[in-house]
């Protein structure tokens, strides 16, 4: 146990932000720096349960009370270790995770719970600055070829583990550089790439490649592919955007939210100058409540935009825990994100019924209307309907499942009832030496479980090239699909 009394004396206490007229100046992380005497008094909040409720809500499985303690104990660089053994990249969790381990802390049922995620943010900077992190390649190599399709965490995790178990690894991105949602997806406000940057500068040195620019089931076919590696590794996420069929969707001024982001990371990366879709001067109106929603309303403050309208279709959610989600279940409640800190209306049970456009066909305005829940249905309460002025809307309500187009077709692996690419226990296809992880075959989901995937896949296609058999994984009552 780390301090003994510290869930008694010590208050829960998180990074200051930087001010928010200096930092929507910026592309930086939003958080100030966490001095460790403070850092290492919030490690000491953690009782070391008898039975860890974190574990439960992790799906990596972290020894989150092991390394509390070690914190706690200026043991950093045993921290570091216990923090590896169960994740391969701590810094993109423990910036961009949101954290259902904190929901089942044991200490938040009837108090504030540990600041798990800071202490583990704390740790990996801290090894990082150390010299602590360094390349593992194998001692063996196994002769065995394997490609992994897709950067994202889940393919990163997967490439990883395989590497290190002696095969050899190659990333297929079809993307001008590496890294995926954590590339093109996620703001540099949210998570800078120096971040990415040196855990492929690792794998690398480990011996995984990397090519992009190549699109699997375009330029490599998918029998080229299964003829050419001994097993295949589908980690393409859940690219299939939601649309919202409206009348005057053909608008211009209307994009996903995944046609505006990666545009605007270009530009905060240097890799480009200006993006041809930018929110400066526009009224912007955002239409889904979630993370992705709010790094388009962060990015479009950032662009300097006039005004910033986040809409959902949903009621607003309740500031505490409802019976709906007890402890330690992880809650629907009202969330406020460092973009939303920085400005902009968020409206609620709210539906689009039109986008209309000017004389010239551009955006002008969206017409709304408030709904109703009736019986699992949104009905429009009359008399509601009003406009608010839009010259840009992006929409970013969620994705169904992974791109069929191309390589799944070709493929031609089962699909589940929800269009995902089924699996068995051990992460296997429908195909002998075709395995999946991630979004592709679990469906939308947190980078969380994306990395855990990954890692799993990894263990079964080890096995499968090994000719060893592989424990089904655990099942964990949280590991269903999110929405």
């Amino acid at each position: 146990m780390a301090d003994p009394k510290g869930f008694l004396t010590t208050p829960r206490q998180t990074p200051k932000s930087r001010p928010v007229d200096v930092r929507i100046k910026d592309w930086r992380e939003v958080y100030e720096d966490f001095e460790n005497a403070k850092l290492t008094k919030q490690a000491g909040r953690c009782m070391d349960c008898g039975v860890p409720f974190c574990h439960q809500g992790c799906p990596l499985g972290n020894l989150i009370p092991d390394w509390n303690t070690l914190a706690w104990r200026d043991d950093w660089r045993e921290a570091i270790e216990r923090l590896h053994a169960t994740n391969n990249f701590p810094e993109f969790t423990g910036t961009l995770c949101p954290a259902p381990c904190e929901t089942a802390c044991v200490l938040g049922i009837n108090d504030d719970p540990v600041t798990i995620k800071r202490v583990e943010i704390s740790i990996i900077d801290r090894a990082w600055e150390e010299g602590w992190v360094t390349p593992r390649p194998p001692e063996t190599r196994t002769g065995r070829k394997v490609a992994v399709v897709g950067s994202g965490p889940s393919g990163l995790a997967a490439a990883q583990q395989l590497t290190r178990a002696g095969h050899d690894v190659e990333v297929l991105e079809r993307a001008d550089a590496i890294g995926g949602l954590l590339r093109y997806g996620i703001p540099e406000f949210k998570m800078e790439k120096f971040r990415l940057d040196r855990r492929l500068d690792q794998m690398r040195a480990e011996g995984t490649r990397f090519r992009t620019n190549v699109n699997v089931g375009v330029d490599i076919t998918a029998d080229e592919l299964r003829a050419d590696y001994d097993a295949v590794v589908l980690a393409g996420g859940a690219t299939a955007w939601r649309d919202l069929p409206a009348t005057g969707r053909e608008t211009t001024g209307v994009y996903q939210a995944m046609e505006y982001l990666p545009l605007a990371n270009r530009v905060a990366s240097g890799a480009a100058t200006e993006t041809p879709i930018s929110a400066a001067g526009k009224d912007v109106v955002v239409i889904g409540g979630g993370d992705t929603g709010a790094d388009c309303v962060g990015t479009a403050h950032r662009q300097g935009a006039r005004s910033v309208t986040q809409l959902e279709i949903m009621p607003k959610p309740p500031e505490s825990r409802s019976e709906a989600h007890p402890w330690p279940m992880y809650p629907m409640i009202y969330r406020v994100s460092s973009a939303h800190e920085e400005g902009g209306e968020r409206l609620y049970s709210v539906n689009t019924q039109e986008f209309l456009a000017d004389d010239e066909g551009n955006l002008r305005a969206v017409k709304l209307v408030e709904v109703r829940n009736e019986n699992g249905t949104f009905v429009p309460v009359e008399g509601t309907e009003r406009e608010i002025p839009a010259q840009l809307v992006l929409l970013a309500m969620g994705f169904v499942g992974p791109q069929k187009e191309g390589l799944l077709d070709q493929l031609g692996v089962e699909l589940d009832q929800r269009g995902n690419v089924a699996r068995d226990n051990s992460y296997r296809t429908s195909l002998d030496n075709v395995f999946v992880a991630g979004d592709m075959g679990r469906g939308q989901s947190l980078i969380v479980w994306a990395i855990a995937e990954g890692r799993s896949a990894a263990a079964g296609v080890d096995a499968y090239l090994t000719d060893r058999d592989v424990l089904p994984r655990p099942v964990n009552p949280t590991d269903r699909p999110i929405a």
